[in-house]
């Protein structure tokens, strides 16, 4: 028998896990999740010197101001973390939920039932507080987790999966529920996606290359937190004071996100008007504008966009600008470019609304909202998982239910066929 990888090793303590977190109690869980979030509050500063270790090395390695962000656990994330697993204590657990039942004609009682996954790969980039969400997430939905993250955080990722871990082990969390590949070898990612009957699905968050990579190489199956091209649309019956409020949200109040916006799409009907609006907001904040002929005619220090700008995901204070003629045009200029994650439409006019709703294919689709709202948290449903871009078997923020798939309980009185 050739001999295991660390990785295989680690799937087989996963499925062992896996087996035991099963038949737990939701009031054992919460109780083992209380657990953690009291290890991580009483880890916090040697949590947070591992973050600042990785800072340190992200900024001799030249990460971006943006990448630094996303990358940092100031107090106010820390602590944000630690609510999110209150949160999640607080949220009703699925697992061993009837979805429905049904009898046969020859007595058979279907029951259709809500079950764990099993074994679930997290593969991520740049924020630690990934590790502890996903981690609760798939530990209240009977999951054990193998998190794989990126090198940028690896000192930060180490501490707070051995927080939570030992944490939990104090109230009963089985061994190996949650395990953190140690190393950053590019090579661990391929050999994790192929854990074929170990690995029961992979859900990798981070940039494009990432996700390409993950798809490629997969032998489990995968669900795509693909990237954000999220679109704004001022429709000519915007409220253009509102509109300029919502895109500065949307853009600058944190531009390194999957649910920044990166296109505003303007109704040619008002676009003298709120054009030099949203210049003189957005200018004032460092945000650089490329736009099409009518905007750089209208914003004298925009750039021309290139065809390649529509589809960029930028992460950074950058902001694609296009007039169009109508709303059709919009929603096919979003369903071209976008990456069906997030858009907004900016209109009193219910029936442009209702249109937009309808046919932009996104995952999220906002009306007279800033997209900064596609979040778990800001969704109720406790510290996210992901944003699925794909649309089986889950789509747009990912919570508990999404982490659970489901089984048939047939109860006979002796019926044979």
């Amino acid at each position: 028998m050739a001999k295991q990888s660390e990785l295989q090793r680690m799937g087989d303590k996963a499925l062992a896990a896996a087996r035991k977190l099963a038949p737990l109690s939701s009031k054992k869980k919460n109780s083992i999740l209380k657990a953690m979030a009291d290890e991580l509050e009483a880890r916090q500063n040697e949590i947070q010197a591992a973050n600042r270790k990785d800072l340190v090395e992200g900024q001799k390695a030249g990460l971006s101001d943006a990448m630094l962000d996303r990358l940092e656990l100031t107090d106010a994330r820390f602590s944000s973390m630690v609510k999110g697993i209150h949160d999640v204590i607080a949220l009703k657990d699925p697992v061993g939920d009837q979805i429905s039942t049904w009898v046969r004609p020859n007595g058979l009682e279907i029951q259709k039932v809500r079950v764990p996954i099993g074994v679930i790969g997290i593969i991520f980039e740049s924020r630690p507080n990934v590790t502890v969400d996903a981690a609760v997430l798939c530990f209240k939905s009977s999951n054990a987790t193998i998190l794989r993250g990126g090198k940028e955080a690896i000192h930060s990722n180490r501490a707070l999966a051995l927080a939570i871990q030992e944490g939990g082990e104090k109230k009963g969390l089985p061994p190996h529920s949650i395990q953190l590949v140690q190393g950053t070898n590019r090579a661990d990612v391929k050999e994790l996606v192929q854990l074929e009957g170990k690995v029961d699905l992979v859900i990798p968050r981070g940039g494009e290359g990432l996700i390409q990579a993950v798809v490629a190489d997969a032998r489990v199956p995968v669900i795509k937190h693909y990237k954000g091209v999220c679109h704004i649309y001022i429709d000519k019956e915007a409220d253009l004071t509102r509109a300029v409020d919502i895109v500065d949200n949307a853009k600058t109040q944190r531009p390194g996100v999957c649910n920044a916006v990166e296109c505003t799409l303007v109704h040619a009907a008002v676009a003298d008007e709120v054009l030099p609006m949203l210049a003189n907001r957005l200018i004032s904040k460092n945000v650089e504008i490329r736009g099409d002929e009518v905007v750089c005619s209208h914003i004298p220090e925009a750039k021309a966009a290139t065809a390649e700008d529509w589809d960029n995901e930028y992460l950074d204070l950058i902001l694609n600008i296009r007039v169009v003629p109508d709303i059709g045009e919009a929603i096919e200029h979003i369903n071209c470019h976008g990456s069906r994650h997030s858009d907004a439409i900016l209109s009193a006019d219910e029936t442009a609304q209702k249109q937009f709703l309808q046919e932009v294919d996104s995952s999220t689709v906002y009306v007279n909202a800033s997209t900064r709202f596609t979040d778990g948290n800001e969704f109720g449903l406790g510290a996210e998982i992901g944003i699925s871009t794909d649309k089986l078997h889950a789509r747009g923020p990912m919570g508990l239910e999404e982490l659970t798939t489901y089984k048939f309980q047939v109860l006979g009185t002796g019926q044979v066929r």
